[in-house]
């Protein structure tokens, strides 16, 4: 498979749904200390689908985000992309030789690159295709995913990530529904609950940078609650201070709290690209539960959504099953009440280019969990 690959301005990158593979997520990470490259990717058709009777080029870009991960290495992260998306008898060697091109482009110290892929899972598709498909297929042992992913490859380096950086398990929710199509599709209680919280009182405003400390208490609160990483405050507001203006891919960042007399009880990021609608980070207190503040927050998140045009919203980040010892099995029951469609990625994949600094940095990995946004 042959691919040329041309490094440019991240700000060029063309415009798409995926929020982590834009110029506005490219600033978003610049302000946090990391350093993005963009490139444009050409290839040819038939490669990339083998059997289709048409010739011609294949263009797209990808964004990459240069991470230290020790005092003497770094890695290339591609957060969600490559968008570009070949045949399944295709993918390993196309990550095998775009993998190869970067080695060329990448500083000296780099030790992989690692692909967020937002593929969907070869299992979970295949089972979607069967006429009873309900639950995803178990995914199979490392071994086994690797076996598959590298078969048409030359040098079988491509290897599953111990973690994912980004989730790999999301709900997609149609918005080309009328709003009331929309509250029908969703599980009854579900619906209640939005209808519960209006009667009861909660108000959702849309939010600028001096309620930012109003997010950040209600954020530390989840976090602390929930026993997760404690991002510092100048995390969110890059985020939010961020647009990607004067570029080809900006972005329009909401941040908004809902809140019962004067009180806020949650709030959350929600970011537009293209004619998506992503729904980026939360918090809530556990104050006033009983007023079922999240359902309000999401359902303006969804109209607003609607509102600029979005074909579809990004409920971003669930168990992959409903399993209650999973540990996002709450986010699971609590996201698929909204009536959307289960999407299964196939998660973080790894090309080691230093096998010594790669195989060091995997064992590392392993002491930590979670997700690094």
């Amino acid at each position: 498979m042959h691919i040329e690959l041309e490094q440019k301005t991240p700000r060029l990158i063309q415009e798409n749904p995926v929020p982590q593979q834009t110029a506005f997520w490219s600033e978003v990470k610049q302000k946090q200390g990391l350093t993005p490259k963009a490139f444009d990717i050409t290839t040819e058709l038939p490669e990339v689908y083998p059997g289709y009777m048409k010739t011609g080029h294949l263009q797209d870009d990808i964004l990459v985000l240069i991470y230290p991960i020790d005092q003497d290495h770094c890695m290339a992260y591609v957060p969600y992309g490559p968008k570009l998306e070949p045949a399944e008898e295709s993918r390993g060697q196309f990550l095998e030789e775009l993998s190869e091109m970067f080695r060329q482009r990448l500083p000296d110290e780099c030790a992989l690159v690692r692909y967020d892929l937002l593929w969907e899972s070869p299992w979970a598709r295949e089972q979607r295709l069967e006429e009873e498909y309900s639950d995803p297929a178990p995914i199979p042992e490392k071994n086994i995913q690797e076996f598959r992913l590298n078969f048409s490859t030359e040098r079988w380096n491509l290897r599953k990530a111990n973690s994912d950086n980004l989730p790999s398990h999301t709900i997609f929710i149609n918005l080309r529904h009328s709003e009331e199509e929309l509250l029908m599709r969703m599980k009854p209680k579900t619906r209640y609950n939005i209808r519960l919280s209006s009667r009861r009182g909660v108000k959702v405003r849309r939010c600028g940078l001096d309620q930012m400390p109003v997010w950040y208490e209600l954020y530390r609160e989840t976090a602390s609650r929930n026993g997760i990483v404690l991002h510092d405050f100048s995390f969110f507001d890059s985020v939010l201070k961020s647009r990607g203006g004067h570029s080809q891919s900006p972005a329009m960042v909401e941040l908004l709290v809902a809140e019962a007399e004067q009180e806020p009880l949650a709030a959350m990021f929600m970011v537009i690209t293209g004619k998506r609608a992503t729904y980026l980070y939360g918090a809530s207190s556990v104050k006033k539960r009983n007023l079922m503040a999240t359902y309000a927050l999401q359902w303006k998140a969804i109209t607003l959504a609607k509102e600029y045009g979005c074909s579809e919203y990004d409920l971003f980040g669930v168990a992959p099953e409903p399993n209650p010892s999973h540990p996002m099995y709450g986010l699971y029951r609590f996201k698929s009440g909204f009536g959307g469609e289960m999407f299964h990625r196939m998660g973080c994949w790894d090309y080691p280019l230093d096998v010594d600094a790669y195989n060091l940095f995997s064992a590392n990995e392993m002491q930590q969990q979670g997700y690094h946004l």
